[in-house]
């Protein structure tokens, strides 16, 4: 419990926060919130921001380089689209925790692998395609790991899921905002996967990489599938429509961009004010993610919150001011100590065919 925080400074080549003009502030803004399915997204959001098309990509290009910005794609909904998801909460020897890291992180589906400062020290996200037993490649990790215990954390309730990291500096950490629809999807025990056609599968595949930096990038995605600009368009908006999509937006690197801290809020919460409390404790605005979460005899605390800040002591506001809100006294603050994995799930691509190979096939699943 003596460790401290994961307070990372930017890998060489990144960009340090300082070096942010106010212009870059406000784009990176813009691409987080309100991306635009348009034929020409750069114009307007040019237009948005009073500057040139040309300036727009030319600064999208600069903040990519250096590291703030990871990617400008499209954002699904993992369950919505089929995929069996969970948190999971592993109990680790202290003494082998990089080891079974590993082991974890080399599976398709891991998009988050972190050691955390609490008895269960290896905090993990899964995903697992359409037709696949999540609890299976649970167990199988479970086994390979070499852990004492695991602990499956699905999602019961969303009340949110969403990180908009304001640029601007302007924000407090008690500060308020609407969870908005897209951020708060529905959640059900059981979620069939929904019926997409071959060409709307191709087009996730494209549109869950990296936006190309030209003047028409959704023609030039459109022409990789065999389709055109249109098709494509409308079908990104269907996808919102349909609720598999949550979003098309930005996708930051949080260190470079000066939010070098993260911790996860856990918050016992009787029974008969999960109705109330969930959404209020999502409506902070430095809360990315907020969950009703299962319980167990050693694990008390069914609603999470992911709490971001520049530093240790902003998370520590932020989680102060949610108690005080709330006035919820059983919680504990579990800060992340090291990061051994941090990626985006990627939707119906070959990587899960060795893996199941090599892992379910010997273990009889």
């Amino acid at each position: 419990m003596s460790e401290e925080p994961l307070l990372e400074e930017p890998l060489s080549g990144e960009l340090h926060v300082d070096e942010l003009q106010d212009a870059d502030r406000e784009l990176l803004n813009a691409v987080q919130w309100d991306f635009p399915l348009e034929p020409r997204p750069y114009a307007v959001l040019a237009d948005r921001l009073d500057i040139d098309e040309a300036e727009v990509r030319a600064r999208v290009a600069r903040v990519k380089e250096l590291g703030v910005l990871r990617q400008l794609s499209a954002i699904f909904d993992t369950r919505a689209l089929g995929y069996g998801s969970s948190l999971v909460a592993a109990k680790i020897d202290p003494n082998r925790v990089d080891e079974a890291a590993a082991v974890i992180s080399a599976h398709p589906g891991v998009s988050h692998n972190y050691k955390r400062n609490h008895a269960y020290n290896l905090w993990y996200t899964i995903a697992v395609p359409p037709g696949d037993s999540l609890d299976d490649h649970i167990a199988v990790l479970h086994r390979a790991s070499g852990a004492l215990v695991t602990r499956k954390l699905p999602t019961l309730t969303l009340y949110k899921i969403g990180v908009k990291l304001d640029m601007t500096g302007q924000t407090a950490a008690d500060a308020r905002v609407d969870v908005e629809e897209h951020e708060r999807p529905e959640r059900k025990e059981h979620m069939d996967a929904p019926e997409l056609s071959e060409l709307e599968v191709a087009a996730i595949r494209v549109v869950q990489e990296d936006l190309p930096l030209v003047e028409r990038p959704f023609a030039v995605e459109a022409e990789s599938i065999g389709t055109d600009e249109e098709t494509l368009l409308g079908m990104l908006r269907s996808f919102k429509e349909r609720k598999l999509m949550r979003r098309f937006a930005a996708v930051m690197n949080h260190r470079s961009a000066g939010y070098k801290a993260n911790a996860m809020g856990v918050w016992a919460v009787p029974e008969d004010l999960l109705e109330e409390m969930g959404p209020r404790m999502a409506g902070f605005a430095f809360v990315s993610h907020c969950y009703r979460r299962p319980t167990y005899e050693d694990w008390p605390y069914s609603v999470f919150t992911m709490v971001h800040g520049h530093n240790g002591r902003d998370c520590e506001q932020t989680i102060a001011a949610i108690q005080a809100e709330t006035g919820v006294d059983d919680y504990a603050l579990l800060w992340s100590i090291k990061e051994y994995k941090k990626t985006r799930v990627r939707y119906f691509t070959d990587e899960w065919d060795d893996w199941r190979r090599e892992h379910l096939a010997a273990a009889g699943a």
